[in-house]
């Protein structure tokens, strides 16, 4: 075993204490004081955006503005939530066209335009408020917006709308007046594109003639098979329409995402048909221009001569339709699963130059590719560069570009990117991490580690506990915390996260695991989780836990189970169905699948067709998986946490799981939170879960927490282990 995984205690006088029990720097008030994670990036004339969470109010999410000399303030008024409720994960609920901040508004769900053109002079240096571009629903929350973009003039903004009506959903393109009316009402969109279970990624070329997108239908997931699209855009408002649609890519199993335009006009768009979601560019568009020139050819007049043209075409090497050429192959992911709007990890400038990004084992790349001659490969001092955005005005200094920066031991920051082929990127931090006061050697850094299962191989990222004044005792090792990230489409994020360092500063091992199914590795190790999910996802938790105690990096009686959403169902298994696990914490996690098939939102209602079966005909597997079909499995402590307004697992899963560890005298306990849906976003009840769970796991494993925190409730407390 290589040092650097050695959790012997180190040689000297340092303080011994019980791992669990270490006094932290990391408080869990401490974990989400002063947090704003910045979440996605805009650029436009020197000037940047960035949208950031803030949970000590109430987990609402602003847009910040920085301008060119350094100055930073709210695009958006006090209170507001820029927040999309589309496929309920949302994503992609702001963009900036000419300085003006277009945001949907958590609370009503319409599209709003703040313009700081706007602002009175009595107002000065107030963010502008907000006017509505869309008309009011029938219902709340009924017409929801997102990912949208505005035309090169600035008169017509394209996004995606989902309909709400009568239990009824329906996903759309649309189109809409991108100013304020007259009269003040706004006049009802255009739809551009419907009749697809799914739509995405409006993407508007950059002379304002084309519009590209995306669709997928039922059962696939946008990670399973997409379909690419093109049509002409005749934008004018609410009045806009699309001619000539035309399918440009996918539509069987391979996944497209991630479409843009280059600044000359060359659609670009990521694809996993070589296994890896890599960049290509889309060659051939030219033929669909051709055709659409000898459909509006009065009577054929000049028709042979178009036929000339188009076979010179062929003969000059272009085929007989769109083809995606790859801009530079990787054995790496340049996509990540669209389980959100709006995310990017590929530019272009002005100069033909294409840039992408990408992660492995060194950190994050950022590629560039010129039109001609070979591309540069640089390693970046960050874990992953995400939401790429290029500045469309240059200037004297040169292209650049903004995104968001994660790292291995500070948190994520927004940093300005040159861009210049022939020299390696210089970076700019805008927006700095917040200070956390860690001393470095009280940092847990991630490890990949990669561990044999049930016949394959499967990785997780490893923190070990991390002290800069205190070891554990001699012959002691720490427990462990197995993390099972959700999705289950989804991976491990190595990123620092206080949330992890609560853990390791006070003794804990960590252990955030990719199990076959996870993205990162190529589709066919995504696919491994088809019509397995409950079972390799759990074999491979299992195994994790497993080596790391046979490598005696964790000791083999106290090992844990953690998991929100999908990672709370792989949880709930592996506590019924194995013996690994002494213990285990489930938030909002999936109790019975069939519940889940019936009752979940669209976006997910068949995403499980894939991972189970197809519902209802495959009810005896989706009985067979679910952990309450193996409540006589369940003889381990259970903390059960759960938002009550949560519309992806609702809350009669977790309390389908608490009643039954109730009748069979399970020791558990169970907190449900007001006001909190899929996931938790008000800081009061981050830091009541994170005590909750520390006090639960204080209990159960037999340490005293060095916390002045209130002890969670645990029914049947006196049948814990001795």
């Amino acid at each position: 075993m290589p040092d650097s995984l050695d959790v012997t205690p180190s040689a000297g006088t340092r303080p011994r204490l019980p791992y669990g029990s270490w006094p932290s720097p990391v408080d869990a008030a401490g974990v989400v004081a002063g947090a704003s994670i910045p979440t996605d990036v805009w650029a436009e004339g020197g000037r940047t955006w960035w949208s950031q969470t803030r949970p000590d109010e109430g987990g609402r999410i602003e847009v910040v503005r920085r301008d060119r000399d350094g100055a930073v303030r709210d695009a958006l008024p006090a209170g507001w939530n820029a927040r999309t409720r589309v496929h309920e994960y949302g994503g992609g609920a702001w963009w900036v066209h000419d300085g003006v901040v277009f945001a949907v508004s958590w609370a009503d769900q319409r599209l709003y335009r703040a313009d700081p053109g706007a602002v009175q002079p009595e107002s000065a240096g107030s963010p502008p408020v907000p006017v509505a571009l869309t008309p009011e629903p029938a219902e709340p929350h009924a017409l929801r917006y997102a990912d949208g973009r505005v035309t090169p003039d600035g008169g017509t903004v394209i996004c995606v709308r989902e309909s709400h009506d009568n239990g009824e959903v329906r996903n759309e393109i649309v189109a809409l007046d991108a100013g304020v009316a007259s009269d003040g009402q706004p006049r009802p969109p255009a739809v551009l594109v419907s009749g697809h279970d799914f739509v995405a990624a409006p993407r508007i070329s950059p002379d304002g003639r084309q519009l590209a997108w995306l669709t997928w239908e039922h059962p696939n997931m946008p990670w399973d098979t997409t379909t690419l699209w093109v049509g002409d855009l005749v934008a004018d408002g609410a009045e806009s329409r699309l001619d000539r649609i035309r399918r440009v890519a996918g539509g069987s199993e391979e996944s497209l995402i991630q479409p843009g335009w280059t600044p000359s006009g060359q659609l670009l768009v990521v694809s996993d048909r070589t296994d890896w979601w890599n960049l290509y560019r889309v060659e051939g568009l030219v033929e669909g221009l051709v055709e659409g020139l000898v459909e509006g050819l009065v009577e054929g007049l000049v028709e042979g001569l178009v036929e000339g043209l188009v076979e010179g075409l062929d003969s000059a090497g272009l085929e007989s339709g769109p083809v995606l050429v790859p801009v530079h192959p990787v054995q790496a992911e340049v996509g990540q699963p669209a389980w959100l709007f709006g995310m990017n990890r590929h530019v272009a400038t002005a100069d033909g130059t294409v840039w992408f990004t990408y992660s492995d084992q060194d950190g994050a790349h950022l590629v560039s590719v010129p039109t001609a001659g070979s591309g540069r490969d640089d390693v970046l001092p960050f874990l992953s560069l995400e939401a790429l955005r290029r500045d469309p005005d240059p200037s004297a200094a040169g292209e650049r570009m903004v995104a968001v920066a994660t790292q291995a031991a500070a948190e994520p920051v927004v940093v300005e990117v040159t861009l210049d082929p022939a020299a390696a990127p210089r970076f700019t931090v805008l927006r700095p991490a917040r200070e956390t006061g860690l001393d470095p050697a009280a940092v847990s850094r991630p490890r990949r580690v990669t561990f044999d299962s049930a016949g394959r191989q499967a990785h997780a990222w490893l923190y070990l506990p991390a002290s800069a004044e205190l070891d554990g005792p001699a012959g002691e090792r720490p427990p462990l915390l197995v993390m099972i990230h959700g999705g289950p489409t989804a991976s491990a994020d190595p990123s620092f996260k206080l949330s992890t360092q609560y853990w390791t500063t006070r003794g804990f091992a960590v252990a955030d695991v990719d199990y076959g199914g996870s993205t990162g590795y190529g589709r066919w190790f995504r696919r491994l989780l088809d019509g397995r999910w409950g079972i390799v996802d759990v074999e491979d938790a299992c195994a994790a836990a497993q080596w790391l105690a046979d490598q005696g990096l964790v000791d083999g009686a106290r090992l844990a189970i953690r998991g929100g959403s999908a990672g709370g169902f792989t949880t709930l298994a592996a506590l019924a169905t194995q013996d690994v696990f002494a213990a285990g914490a489930s938030f909002f996690g999936v109790a019975d699948l069939g519940a889940l098939a019936r009752d979940t939102h669209k976006f997910e209602s068949r995403y499980l067709d894939r991972l189970v079966g197809r519902w209802p005909e495959a009810e005896d597997v989706y009985r067979e998986r679910s952990p309450l079909s193996h409540v006589d499995g369940f003889d381990r402590p259970l903390i059960v946490l759960q938002g009550d307004e949560d519309a992806v697992v609702p809350p009669s899963q977790a309390e389908q799981i608490v009643t039954a560890l109730a009748e069979k005298g399970v020791p558990h306990a169970y907190l449900l939170f007001a006001g909190e849906q899929h996931g938790f976003r008000k800081a009061e009840n981050i830091v009541r879960a994170l005590e909750a769970e520390l006090s639960f796991y204080a209990q159960v494993f037999g340490f005293t927490p060095a916390d002045p925190i209130e002890p969670v409730q645990i029914a049947f407390r006196e049948r814990l282990p001795a």
